[in-house]
C-alpha cells in the first residue's frame, strides 16, 4: 500500500491495518490520528515514538494476540497471517523441536507470567529455541525490557510491511 492510500483510508480501516501490527489501542489510535504522513519513514517514526510510550497495559493487550513461538496462529486475520509468515523458519515437521518449544514456552510462562515473544522473522526454529533457552536465565526485571523491545521490533516490522 502506498502512503497516500493509507492516509486516505477511513479511520476504522486504517485502525484495523495498524491493529494487525500490534493491538495496543492507544498506539493504534495515535498512529491513525497523526495522519496524513508525508512518507513511509514518517509513519514508521511515529509508530516507533508511540511504541516507546507503551505502558504495561498496552504491552499486555498486544501480547494477548500473539501466538506462542512454534504454534500456528488461529484465525485468518492479518495478524495471524503475519505471525505465520514470520515463523516460517519453524519446521512443523520437526517433532523434537516442536516439543522443546512447547516445553520452553510453558517454562517461560511459568517464570515470567507472559508468553515468550521474540522477533521470529528471518530466524530458524533452532535459533528461536536457543534464544528462548537463553532468556529463561533472565530475572523478571531483566526479561521485561527484552520482551518489550521484541514486541516493538515486531510491530515496527509489520508497519513497514504495510507499505511494501
Amino acid at each position: 500500500m502506498r502512503i497516500d492510500e493509507f492516509n486516505d483510508l477511513p479511520a476504522d480501516e486504517a485502525e484495523a491495518l495498524v491493529r494487525a501490527c500490534a493491538d495496543a489501542e492507544g498506539w493504534v489510535r495515535g498512529i491513525v490520528a497523526a495522519r496524513p504522513y508525508d512518507d513511509a519513514d514518517e509513519l514508521v517514526a511515529t509508530a516507533a515514538r508511540l511504541a516507546d510510550e507503551w505502558t504495561e497495559a498496552d504491552v499486555d493487550q498486544a501480547l494477548a494476540h500473539h501466538p506462542r513461538i512454534g504454534e500456528r496462529p488461529a484465525g485468518d486475520g492479518a495478524s495471524a497471517a503475519a505471525s505465520s509468515k514470520e515463523q516460517a523458519g519453524v519446521d512443523p515437521a520437526d517433532a523434537e523441536l516442536a516439543e522443546r518449544l512447547r516445553a520452553g514456552n510453558r517454562a517461560y510462562e511459568e517464570r515470567f507470567g507472559r508468553i515468550y515473544l521474540v522477533r521470529a522473522k528471518g530466524r530458524s526454529g533452532p535459533e528461536l529455541l536457543a534464544l528462548l533457552e537463553e532468556r529463561l536465565g533472565n530475572t523478571p526485571e531483566e526479561e521485561y525490557p527484552v520482551m518489550v523491545a521484541q514486541l516493538r521490533d515486531i510491530a515496527l516490522l509489520r508497519v513497514k510491511d504495510l507499505l511494501l
